[in-house]
């Protein structure tokens, strides 16, 4: 008798074990605030989402997470969320290059932020299709090197500084001193070689030819609704338009299912040390340009 008593206590209480994970699961699938859930019920495909925020100078964790979204079957497109004034142009190439792979296997939709700026545009023309805001500040097609002199200040505080050097280039952009005539222009012909790189990816992505890109590449920067005339990007709406995009593009039935996985959780203090800085910096200048224009061409 009391083993057949502990036999029905256990019964009863895996019962209630296995009924409550069942209530949890129901009430995820349809209680939950952002009704992700319920989504992936009714969904025939998820929508891989990948978010590009602040400066672009270090492209491993988002190239990681494109090659891992394009090697993912469960995947059937990708929105690549931008937020970005610009960065490093190698960094920008990577990301770009990476977008591309996934493009060529599966629907990859950019959609732009407040800005999408210069290195912010490069990797948005690795997508199928590009969406922004009428507002978004894009464009800024081109480079730029920013050199400090401190010279002066290092004289005037009775600072002696030498530099040994094997060649005569090794020291160029030094801040201690003016470049040579020699220098300058070594360095403008690298600014030109990187822009015209810049130029031939929008050219072949965006099918403009380069004649007619050459009147607009000079850096200066559009609203979505300008770049949208001169064809730099495809649709006007935001990241609910971008994800509807590709949903659609992908075949996908019912509301698109939006993801975002292997977030990169490891090693989140070189993150915070070293991108931290020049995302902010970045973020001011992006926001203090938006504020400007904002200012003198506001709504009234």
């Amino acid at each position: 008798m009391k083993h057949k008593a502990l036999v029905i206590t256990v019964s009863v209480f895996a019962l209630l074990v296995l009924g409550s994970f069942l209530l949890g699961v129901v009430s995820y699938l349809f209680v939950s605030s952002d009704e992700d859930g319920l989504k992936s019920v009714f969904s025939s495909g998820e929508v891989g989402l990948v978010n590009i925020e602040g400066g672009i100078y270090f492209s491993h964790d988002i190239v990681e997470r494109l090659d891992k979204y394009r090697n993912d079957k469960s995947i059937k497109a990708v929105v690549v969320r931008i937020e970005s004034p610009g960065g490093s142009l190698a960094a920008s190439q990577e990301i770009y290059e990476a977008i591309k792979r996934v493009a060529k296997e599966k629907p990859v939709i950019a959609s732009m932020g407040d800005v999408a700026a210069s290195g912010g545009y490069y990797v948005a023309c690795g997508a199928n299709k590009i969406v922004a805001n009428p507002g978004t500040i894009t464009g800024s097609i081109g480079v730029r090197m920013e050199l400090v002199q401190i010279g002066e200040l290092l004289t005037w505080a009775k600072i002696q500084h030498e530099t040994l050097k094997s060649g005569k280039f090794k020291d160029i952009g030094s801040p201690d001193r003016p470049l040579t005539l020699e220098e300058r222009e070594l360095l403008e012909k690298l600014l030109v070689e990187m822009h015209g790189q810049f130029k031939k990816t929008v050219s072949e992505s965006r099918d403009i030819k380069l004649d007619k890109l050459n009147e607009i590449a000079d850096g200066r920067v559009f609203t979505g609704e300008q770049a949208k005339e001169l064809g730099l990007v495809d649709e006007l709406g935001g990241l609910f338009d971008a994800v509807q995009i590709a949903g659609k593009l992908a075949g996908i039935k019912g509301e698109p299912n939006v993801v975002e996985k292997y977030k990169d959780e490891e090693d989140w203090w070189v993150k915070y040390f070293f991108e931290s800085a020049m995302t902010r910096l970045d973020k001011i200048i992006s926001e203090s340009l938006i504020k400007k224009i904002n200012s003198n061409y506001s709504i009234r």
